[in-house]
Formats: C-alpha cells, structure tokens, sequence
C-alpha cells in the first residue's frame, strides 16, 4: 500500500522547481562565473577580487558584494575549497541578509477594509500583480474589491476587469483620466459599507524623478486618511526585477515622497539580475513580501530567505 501523498511537501516541490526554473538565468550566471575563478584553486586576494567583481555584475552592487567576500575570506582565505562549498557558504550568508526582510503581507482584516495602495513605474507589473493577488486573497475566503486607479491606461483598467470578471470580485472604475484620489476615496466609503475585507488600489505607472505624478500619489493618501485615518494599511511598491541596479533608486523615491512599507520583486524568470533583491534587502532593510517568477496567479508567492539564496546559487533544497 503506498504511502498517503502530502500536500504541503507536493506543493512546496512544485514551487522550489518554479522558482528554479525562475531564477535560471541569474544562478547560471553566477554559477558559470564560480565555476571558473575557482577551478583547483585556494582561496586568496585575487581569487576573491574575481568573485567579488563576479558579484557586482551579478546585481549585488558593490556594499553586498563586498560583505560576500569578506565573510568568505574570514572562514576560508588562504585554504583549498571546492565550488560546492563557495555556493554553500555564500547561499549561507545571503539567507542571512535576506532573513529579516522575508515577511508576510500583514493582512489585518479587523480593519474592515484593509487598504492596499500599490504603487511602481511604468511596465513594472503592477496591475497584474494586483490581479494575482486578488485571486489568491479570494482563493482564501476573503472579500475583495479592487480598484482601478490607473484612470490614463485604457487596458489596465481593462485587465482589472478581466480578473475582477474571472473571479466575481467587484472593480470600480471611473470616466477616462478621471481623478484617481476622488476615485480611491468613493470605493473606500463603498468597501467600508459593504464590510469587504480588503481594498486593493491600483494606481498609474510613473517615473520616480516625476514630482507632480508623486504629488499624485500624495493625493490619493490624504483623500484615503479623511474616510480611515490608518488608510492605506501596506503601501505596495512593485519592482521590475529586470531592471536591476535601477531598482535601487526607485525604492528610494518612493521611499522618500510616500513611504513604503513592502516590496514585490516580479520578472525574475526575464533576468540575469536577480541579484538585486540581496542589495535591496541589505540597504533598504524593507519588507519583501512576494516575487513573480512567471505569468499565473501561482508564479507570485511569499518570499523566503533560504529557497530564494539557494536557488541563486544553483544549490539543491
């Protein structure tokens, strides 16, 4: 008689290959480069320059690179060691940085609603990012309304729609260009008297170094604190994970104009850069609450530390 299969194992497999097959090209990238600074050769200066440089080009930028190779050379300098053991020990010491910013989304449905605001630049995937997440808050057993402040792009509006049709999940919607405040304001009084437990707002696509697209934004929080003054609950800034290095300014902006209280990572199965979500984690100390690596609802899941920092590095669970 076979044994009864388990789930969450079945399930946790089926991600672990997802994000293996995700992350690709960053840990074939890293993984060749390893391969060749350390064929039978003991660690030193000059072995460790090459991989920090490796790291660098890797995304990492140049603080968490540094870091790397340091605590590398402070275990193993001046010994024999073997590729295995690099990537064990880097895997190591990336889960470490990366530990204290994998948190959950933290959904506090006795606020009636829980007011996402989800904010990026353009193409960085926000919209779909907000259909995803609506799906699988609903897959969940929770009421969800879904917003679609992106007044100027006829087709995110458009897509919204799609999901919210997909899954009967109400998305309000204004005139073409329509003031995306006054819009985040009247669907947060009609959540609220319809007890739904999560407002999700989409918002237009805009580039960091915009002011008046920021003030926007600024807009949408003030209009949003006069109906709940603890609205919104998790402001939500989506990276493009292709962009790379470019992300680090983005978080910045945003940072500085509207506050934000998590990132999500999407497009790390369209990059070799996925090496950036380390340097993020170590200068921003932000909480990294999913990353997207493919096109369904399931391809976007919570970030952990240790599946993340060894699949970088090619390294089996």
């Amino acid at each position: 008689m076979k044994d009864a299969t388990n789930p969450v194992k079945e399930e946790k497999g089926k991600w672990w290959s997802r994000l293996k097959q995700g992350l690709k090209r960053s840990s074939d990238k890293l993984g060749e480069g390893i391969k060749t600074i350390f064929v039978s050769r003991k660690l030193d200066q000059n072995t460790l320059d090459e991989l920090e440089e490796l790291l660098i080009t890797s995304d990492l930028g140049p603080e968490t690179a540094a870091h790397l190779t340091a605590n590398l050379a402070k275990q193993r300098l001046n010994q024999e060691i073997t590729i295995n053991e690099v990537k064990s020990i880097l895997a190591e010491t990336i889960e470490g940085i990366l530990r204290p910013v994998a948190l959950p989304l933290p959904l506090n449905t006795t606020q009636k609603p829980y007011v996402v605001l989800v904010v990026g630049v353009n193409g960085s995937g926000k919209t779909t990012t907000i259909g995803k997440l609506a799906k699988q808050w609903h897959d969940q057993g929770l009421s969800v309304m879904m917003v679609a402040g992106d007044t100027f792009r006829a087709a995110a509006v458009e897509q919204l729609e799609i999901w919210g049709q997909r899954l009967d999940i109400p998305v309000i919607k204004g005139a073409p260009g329509a003031d995306a405040a006054s819009l985040s304001f009247d669907a947060l009084k009609d959540a609220k008297q319809a007890h739904v437990d999560i407002l999700i707002i989409d918002t237009a696509g805009r580039l960091q170094n915009k002011a008046h697209l920021m003030e926007e934004l600024k807009k949408i929080n003030r209009v949003l604190a006069k109906v709940d003054e603890s609205a919104p609950h998790s402001t939500l800034l989506v990276l493009d994970g292709t962009t790379g290095q470019n992300a680090h300014s983005q978080v910045q902006n945003f940072k500085e104009i509207i506050g934000i209280t998590g990132l999500i990572v999407t497009k790390l199965d369209g990059t070799a850069k996925g090496g950036v979500v380390i340097s993020l984690a170590q200068k921003f100390a932000i909480p990294i609450h999913a990353i997207g690596v493919g096109e369904t609802a399931d391809d976007l899941r919570p970030f952990t530390s240790r599946d993340f920092a060894r699949n970088l590095l090619g390294l089996e669970e």
